[in-house]
């Protein structure tokens, strides 16, 4: 069982799978530790693509009792019998995808650096927000989700919190007392053994 202390793995999927290979993988990295909830974050908008990987995926995470939940595709997250839905526009459609999802559903809702549409989030029925990034990365503006953030927000937000985007083993070490989730993706995907990469950041958790 997991220590109810430390932070828990939130395993995000590369932006590209090879179907033929990825299912397997996964599977390797679920029974290698404990993983709380993966989502499918694909780059592709091609609806069969998505719908394939996500059949494979659910086959491999509800197998281990595993949530799978989709970014974004919020219709293609109920008709694949998905477990839900991460969100990428703050708190905008957070209150209509519950009411369209209902109250079983998990919706996420990824706010980047921002406290206030964290707590907005929070107050339209998400489940968790996430923040980030919290490492250094040349994407995106530059900005990043800092320490304070999430000691702020784990004082005060009783709401999980996720912590997710250009993570080393410093950042989580750092992070570890102040978050609910580490949402681990190509941190551990572009590496050899990405079951061994992901044990070496668990170690850091505390």
């Amino acid at each position: 069982m997991a220590d109810p202390e430390l932070p828990q793995i939130y395993l995000i999927t590369p932006p590209e799978i090879e179907l033929s290979r990825f299912p397997e993988q996964l599977a390797r990295v679920l029974d290698s530790t404990e993983i709380a909830c993966v989502r499918l974050a694909l780059a592709t908008q091609d609806e069969d693509r998505i719908s394939r990987a996500a059949d494979a995926l659910r086959e491999v995470t509800h197998a281990r009792d595993v949530a799978l939940v989709i970014a974004e595709h919020v219709m293609l997250a109920e008709r694949l019998g998905l477990d839900g839905v991460h969100l990428t526009d703050a708190a905008r459609s957070v209150r209509k995808v519950r009411k369209d999802l209902g109250d079983d559903a998990i919706v996420g809702a990824f706010c980047g650096t921002s406290r206030h549409d964290g707590m907005n989030a929070g107050e339209a029925g998400a489940d968790y927000v996430s923040f980030g990034p919290v490492g250094s990365t040349p994407l995106g503006d530059g900005s990043r989700a800092e320490r304070d953030l999430f000691e702020w927000w784990s004082l005060m937000i009783e709401l999980p919190v996720v912590a997710e985007g250009a993570l080393d083993i410093d950042t989580i070490r750092s992070l570890a007392p102040v978050t609910d989730f580490f949402g681990i993706g190509e941190e551990i995907w572009r590496a050899e053994d990405p079951a061994a990469q992901l044990a070496t950041f668990r170690a850091a958790f505390g």
